[in-house]
């Protein structure tokens, strides 16, 4: 016979089950704490939408929240892991500002036998598995492929990332680079720009690119802020149609720049379903399940992903998640 104990003044808890007879207490839900780049920006809030879902579908099962620094510092969101790391949470799903940063509290965490995800990390050692959205190389070099196109295939063109220690950016911008060798007539110049992930500091530099090459033809931007800034300083500059700008973002961000013409378009993946899939992965893994190649996660952009061995003791997880859009087709994301 199997019933739940009524809460009362009996000293009994309430969540107590009685099993033949005999109390045996439930299960403690799996705590698992997501730690994003920075707070406040529509990436990572998009990201917390996923996070919650997760805790309202896993009621009993798993608490999940986000966490994350106020500002895009490497330092802070250390200094947040390695609170969670004392109290000891059952898993960290973290998105690392710069991954050689984290990878002491990292391996101090999985000691603890604390489970570690990943994500946009694939140069992390101190994972356990790491989640990409997809291809890296592949992602960037399409970006540029579109920008390209804009182009002619001519010109001088840049390119900007949120910080020259965010993994997957550099990846974007590098394989932007190797597409645009196809095309001998397309120059690189000054790549790989840090804004800081802060859609002011990447208006401020394309502006100082704009009067450093006031022949310049285009600019491939890698954080979802980084062509806001850089539409912005193209729009101020009275370029518009003159100057390519393609990069990741979101619709809901980029919507004023995709309609005035300054921003050609942009690509990006669900930070919700990122949010959920990390999550998944750490319940998983407290639950000592593995995720094996071609498997379906049930989560959009990851029903067949790939799985192969990370540069440490993990494991890599890709997706096939991106999505790109222009001024025709924006309007289909909400978000």
């Amino acid at each position: 016979m199997l019933k739940k104990t009524k809460c009362g003044a009996a000293a009994i808890s309430c969540g107590s089950l009685v099993v033949a007879g005999v109390l045996h207490a439930q299960p403690k839900p799996v705590d698992i704490v997501t730690v994003v780049k920075i707070t406040g920006i529509s990436w990572f809030n998009r990201m917390e939408v996923g996070v919650k879902q997760f805790a309202a579908e896993n009621v009993g099962v798993a608490t999940a929240r986000q966490i994350g620094p106020a500002q895009s510092d490497a330092a802070q969101q250390q200094r947040l892991v390695e609170d969670l790391v004392a109290k000891k949470v059952d898993a960290i799903a973290v998105v690392p500002m710069d991954p050689p940063t984290l990878e002491p509290v990292l391996k101090r965490a999985m000691a603890r036998g604390i489970k570690v995800v990943t994500h946009e990390a694939d140069n992390q050692k101190n994972t356990m598995v790491d989640i990409e959205a997809f291809n890296n190389t592949a992602y960037g070099a399409r970006l540029n492929e579109r920008l390209a196109a804009c182009m002619g295939q001519a010109g001088k063109w840049t390119s900007l990332v949120g910080s020259l220690g965010s993994q997957s950016q550099v990846q974007w911008a590098d394989g932007g680079a190797d597409n645009a060798k196809k095309y001998p007539k397309m120059m690189l110049v000054d790549a790989k720009n840090e804004s800081a992930n802060d859609a002011e500091k990447a208006y401020g530099k394309a502006k100082e690119i704009l009067r450093k090459y006031p022949d310049i033809k285009g600019f491939q931007g890698s954080s979802s802020l980084d062509v806001l800034g850089i539409g912005r300083a193209v729009e101020e500059a009275g370029l518009t149609g003159k100057v390519c700008v393609y990069g990741t973002g979101l619709p809901s961000e980029a919507a004023k720049y995709l309609e005035s013409g300054a921003v050609g378009g942009i690509a990006f993946w669900d930070p919700k379903d990122a949010g959920i899939m990390m999550n998944k992965a750490a319940l998983m893994l407290v639950q000592g399940k593995t995720i094996t190649n071609g498997m379906d996660m049930g989560v959009p952009g990851y029903n067949k992903v790939t799985v192969k061995k990370g540069p440490g003791v993990g494991i890599i997880v890709t997706g096939q998640a991106w999505v790109e859009v222009d001024k025709n087709n924006y309007k289909k994301y909400a978000f």
